[in-house]
């Protein structure tokens, strides 16, 4: 995606009310240059190590302000002294949990308040399979459900002010060759758990958001992409899985990016690598689609319509 110089007209665009305490989410590291007029803005979510951190430090050295997201304030000050230090890019750190709903709220509350545009949004964070243990987080939900996707929905949903004021704009959501489909009588996996299965449920649920989102904002400007960008790159994920990496994180990179600049595709497409290719089946199925959307609005307090939504709460 190119960078297109432009004026900016400053606008009210949030219905987003509630109120956090800052102490909630740290989500300000430190003080940092302002992006330029023009100057491409772009959140990677989960970019202190492996994919994310590469993808940050290649979109810093095009030219982008990146905001760079994480949970581990070291990592993520070493990232934005690599980008501001080789230039011609920029970036700012933010940190939060996104095991916590409340802290992704309060991420999201600050980065509208601190940017007035924002041209490419990279759902990048997440969780693996291993270790193969249920685990729940703070607000009771299943833990990778809540990492890999839910939060990826509430943070989406509330930078879509950001994003609309900012078209041609994009949203890319990396996602797995690992899908397995919800059932929903048992979303939160309390029979029968593996990591294997939660990791790929919450996979698949990114695809499906992806397609929903390309419905909802077709016309606007603003082009969607989901991908698996490679198998077994050496990244902790992997570790800890311990399996033999068969890729490597440049290849991962490449197949992002790929999204991120191609204009070669139609909104909602998936891809596997650098090609378009069909996902789980689930993924078209318009009921589940509903049905997970329902779930997620009433998960994370959002009240949505044509790709518009409210917090609740």
């Amino acid at each position: 995606m190119r960078t297109i110089a432009r004026t900016i007209v400053a606008t009210a665009a949030a219905v987003l009310i509630s109120v956090w305490p800052a102490s909630v989410a740290e989500a300000v590291a430190q003080e940092a240059p302002a992006p330029a007029p023009g100057q491409n803005v772009t959140l990677v979510t989960g970019a202190t190590s492996g994919l994310g951190r590469e993808l940050a430090l290649r979109l810093g050295a095009r030219g982008d302000h990146v905001i760079v997201h994480g949970r581990n304030e070291e990592r993520g000050a070493e990232v934005v002294d690599a980008i501001n230090a080789a230039g011609p890019g920029s970036a700012r750190f933010y940190r939060a949990d996104f095991a916590s709903l409340a802290e992704v709220r309060a991420f999201a509350e600050t980065l509208l308040a601190d940017y007035e545009r924002m041209d490419i949004l990279i759902n990048n964070a997440g969780f693996g399979s291993a270790p193969d243990e249920r685990w729940v987080t703070e607000d009771g939900h299943e833990y990778r459900f809540q990492v890999n996707y839910l939060s990826t929905f509430l943070l989406t949903h509330m930078l879509m002010p950001r994003l609309l004021d900012s078209t041609p704009s994009r949203i890319v959501n990396v996602s797995s060759g690992a899908q397995t489909p919800i059932d929903f009588d048992d979303v939160m996996i309390e029979n029968n758990f593996s990591g294997r299965r939660a990791y790929a449920q919450s996979k698949l649920a990114q695809i499906m958001f992806t397609h929903d989102l390309a419905d909802d904002l077709a016309g606007t400007g603003i082009v969607v992409g989901s991908l698996h960008p490679a198998t077994y790159m050496p990244t902790g994920m992997v570790r800890r899985l311990g399996a033999t990496p068969r890729s490597t994180i440049a290849e991962g990179a490449d197949a992002v990016m790929q999204v991120v600049d191609s204009d070669d595709f139609e909104s909602g497409q998936y891809f596997s690598g650098l090609r378009p290719t069909r996902a789980n089946d689930q993924a078209y199925d318009a009921g589940a689609r509903a049905r997970l959307r329902e779930l997620s609005q009433e998960l994370t307090g959002l009240t949505c319509s044509m790709g518009r939504c409210r917090l609740d709460r």
